[in-house]
């Protein structure tokens, strides 16, 4: 069985022996895990050769996460410093990143795909031409993460950590978060719809003609690149800011996306919006939403509605409604 949190950076050995010590003190790590995975693969990517962390090294990562909300920014660089001084005291001089003012406002404010865009992202997807003949080209992979995200709202950390016994085809449903991917550490069940079951069987049937060893078993990474790899975050994103801005979509920058994970809130405001104009009364519609975007209550589900485009605004009073 893969572990997906077998880091491969020379920070490695560091990482393991921090959250060693956090789950021997009893606090929760599968959040740190994540952040420390995100991190290890800056490192690689950065082609650091020696296990210490200087300000260059920090710097050139805090460019990367301008993407970041606040409040995320603010946990990931805590955990970036805790490393740091783990490794100070193991020898190795290290950099200690300053936290930033921590902040618990989202500064950011989601861009929802209007349906038409979504048409013409899923369009756009599927007549992309790889641009270079690299074996590591996601390009494969692309046209069915990116209808899987807006199908089922998954984050693209629970998207890309799918295994293929985790997508069942026979049941119509994702097991999401049997590797601990997802944000509280739950394993749900996702369903999947006509259409998207179909775009996965497209999908499977091309990469099985990949010259790719073991790309079918059960525990393989079920999205992949030409060589068999598995898709990561930051390449995702790259690909998916290059297709919407072939539609037209302007981007407006790191810190203002669109980003990936939009796909995840025009989601929940399109799904939220359909069962609402289809008559679905909102105390039966929002909890059944939460349950499947994961959220272990549905002010969070309401939170990401309130954050949505004045055209939402009778969805968000209804919603709102809910929590009074």
């Amino acid at each position: 069985m893969t572990d997906p949190f077998d880091y491969k950076g020379v920070l490695a050995p560091y990482m393991k022996e921090v959250i060693h010590l956090k789950e021997a003190c009893g606090f929760a790590v599968m959040s740190m895990k994540w952040n420390f995975k995100e991190f290890d693969e800056f490192t690689v990517q950065y082609g650091l050769k020696e296990p210490v962390i200087t300000k260059e090294l920090t710097d050139a990562w805090i460019f990367t996460r301008q993407n970041d909300c606040a409040r995320t920014f603010y946990q990931k660089c805590s955990r970036i410093a805790q490393l740091s001084k783990h490794m100070n005291r193991q020898g190795k001089n290290s950099y200690v990143i300053p936290l930033p003012t921590n902040c618990n406002d989202r500064f950011f404010v989601p861009y929802i795909f209007s349906e038409e865009q979504i048409r013409n992202i899923f369009c756009k997807a599927d007549g992309l031409l790889r641009e270079s003949h690299r074996k590591d080209d996601p390009i494969i992979s692309m046209p069915c993460l990116f209808r899987l995200l807006y199908s089922t709202g998954l984050r693209i950390t629970e998207a890309l950590s799918l295994r293929n016994m985790d997508v069942d085809l026979r049941a119509d449903i994702l097991r999401v978060g049997t590797w601990g991917s997802s944000k509280n550490g739950e394993e749900r069940l996702v369903p999947i719809c006509g259409s998207l079951k179909e775009n996965l069987r497209k999908y499977i049937h091309y990469r099985a003609l990949l010259p790719v060893r073991d790309v079918d078993i059960p525990e393989h990474p079920f999205f992949v690149k030409l060589n068999g790899d598995p898709v990561s975050s930051p390449c995702a994103y790259k690909w998916f800011v290059k297709t919407y801005i072939s539609c037209g979509i302007a981007y407006k920058g790191d810190r203002f996306g669109p980003r990936i994970h939009d796909l995840r809130h025009t989601m929940a405001t399109h799904s939220l919006t359909k069962m609402i104009r289809e008559g679905l009364d909102a105390y039966a519609a929002l909890p059944l939403l939460a349950a499947c975007l994961g959220h272990k209550n549905i002010s969070a589900t309401e939170q990401y509605i309130r954050l949505t485009c004045s055209e939402y605004l009778d969805l968000v009073n209804q919603c709102s409604d809910l929590n009074n």
